[in-house]
């Protein structure tokens, strides 16, 4: 083989490496949906990932939740406005009634999510599966998503980071929210918040596929009535919350 056809196959083998990494929609590249997936699942429209939150069952003095996302994303938990915070508890009061409940609040996961839409780069995205995530090499920081949020799940990180998970990569000046532990549910796992509520006891948290009947999540959606925060802005959240 000839010096010439060597070359011309090394540049073809190096071009086809290139087109693997490619984006093919915003803030998705080839290889990236190669990596995500459940065991033996690619991601697909077929699943759709939600949680269902009962809040009879969330106890106002309990912030497990909280901190098990904080332990698996490594956020520092403190209270400063300068620290990111992917889920927190609320209270909220009927004023009609004066009942009070609290419930955990985060990202909804929304299937119009309008994170997405006023994004200028791309790097807030929804993959197939209808998880919202934000690709920090590609978002610059200008914080619009932040502001379109209805539910304030967004934060932005203000300072630089140190001791990070390598499988929940983070970066200072960016935006990040919940991402229910995509790296946990693509290889089987429940996110953080629902086994730690689990093993409180409260069992407040039920997450699954919200497109297969036949799974837990879906049959209680389809028994009991349940509410989406904000539903008159038609986002059809991924977050359900029962008795609120």
């Amino acid at each position: 083989m000839s010096t010439i056809d060597r070359g011309r196959r090394q540049l073809i083998g190096f071009g086809a490496a290139a087109v693997a990494g490619i984006a093919i929609a915003p803030g998705v590249r080839l290889f990236e949906i190669a990596a995500a997936k459940a065991p033996g699942d690619p991601v697909s429209g077929k699943v759709r990932w939600g949680m269902l939150v009962d809040v009879n069952r969330c106890a106002s003095d309990c912030s497990e939740c909280v901190r098990a996302c904080n332990r698996e994303n490594r956020l520092s938990g403190a209270t400063r406005e300068t620290d990111s915070q992917w889920i927190r508890k609320i209270d909220i009061k009927d004023a009609s009634s004066g009942r009070t409940c609290s419930l955990p609040m985060m990202c909804q996961h929304c299937a119009k999510p309008p994170c997405v839409d006023v994004c200028p780069t791309g790097a807030s995205f929804k993959r197939a599966d209808g998880i919202v995530l934000v690709d920090r090499h590609i978002c610059i920081g200008c914080r619009y998503c932040m502001l379109a949020c209805p539910y304030k799940a967004r934060s932005f990180v203000h300072e630089a980071l140190r001791d990070q998970s390598p499988e929940v990569p983070r970066g200072k000046g960016t935006v990040e929210s919940c991402t229910l532990c995509v790296h946990r549910v693509d290889r089987g796992r429940q996110p953080a918040c629902v086994e730690a509520c689990a093993a409180s006891g409260h069992e407040a948290i039920v997450f699954g596929n919200l497109n297969d009947p036949q799974s837990e999540i879906a049959r209680r959606i389809a028994s009991y009535p349940t509410t989406q925060v904000r539903a008159d802005l038609r986002l059809d959240p991924g977050v359900r919350y029962q008795n609120l």
